[in-house]
């Protein structure tokens, strides 16, 4: 290996997180910092808490650092990921951010339907349109995209949710064609019931009867197959979606 290889090598794949202030986003950043990548921990409005977990994560000696933009807002996105590829491409991307804000659909309010599409679709296409040509330069990459069972399966009062996910599915597997050549990977995780975040309140007889494997999954569990879809090991999987839900579907 020549001088030029060891150090490209050497240098860690530089990931970021969207929405990792949350329980999920957290687990994510922590296990892909402990898997060496340089991990930036985005957030919107909760700066405070991304910098508490990028410190937490330097203090462990893995590298990373915090910053905030709201993806929903295209200008401010590509600002803030101009800003960031002023130190390299991005070559691991996790879509994680998502919202949701349930209704009966005869009953949902026009703004809730903008509100999930925003975060969850519109904020996939700001933040990996902004970053994926430096990425493609590169010629490795991987793109993540946190999705969700009920973009597989339905779920009564979240037809914006599952509209907003079904589609970063479908977008997924488009972009995975597009860039296959560049040896980079597009992937979906689609959890089901995750003791974190949005499923944090259910009645744990509930989870009983719907789940086969008779308990919620765990951030770490997902993170654990984030991290795996990261890595090299990973780089003939590309264009899935992949359910982590203890076999409910």
């Amino acid at each position: 290996m020549n001088a030029t290889a060891r150090a490209s090598s050497a240098t860690p794949k530089r990931a970021l997180v969207t929405g990792a202030s949350g329980g999920l986003g957290s687990a994510i950043a922590r296990r892909l910092a402990r898997d060496g990548a340089h991990v930036i921990v985005h957030a919107n409005s909760r700066l405070d808490a991304a910098t508490a977990l990028a410190d937490e994560l330097r203090a462990a000696g893995h590298s990373a650092e915090a910053c905030s933009f709201d993806i929903t807002d295209r200008d401010a996105t590509f600002a803030g990921c101009e800003a960031l590829l002023a130190a390299g491409p991005v070559q691991i991307l996790v879509n994680n951010a998502g919202t949701h804000d349930d209704a009966a659909f005869p009953a949902l309010r026009e703004a809730q339907w903008h509100k999930v599409i925003d975060v969850s679709l519109n904020g996939f296409f700001n933040v990996t349109q902004a970053l994926i040509m430096p990425m493609i330069r590169t010629r490795w990459g991987r793109v993540i995209n946190i999705s969700s069972m009920t973009a597989l399966a339905g779920n009564r009062g979240q037809v914006n949710y599952a509209a907003a996910k079904g589609a970063v599915n479908s977008a997924t597997k488009a972009l995975a064609l597009e860039v296959a050549s560049r040896g980079i990977t597009v992937n979906a995780v689609a959890p089901g019931i995750i003791a974190s975040g949005m499923a944090e309140n259910f009645d744990p007889a509930l989870i009983e009867r719907l789940v086969p494997m008779k308990r919620a999954g765990t951030a770490d569990e997902v993170a654990a197959l984030v991290g795996f879809l990261a890595s090299e090991q990973a780089g003939y999987i590309s264009s899935q979606i992949i359910s982590i839900n203890g076999a409910m579907i």
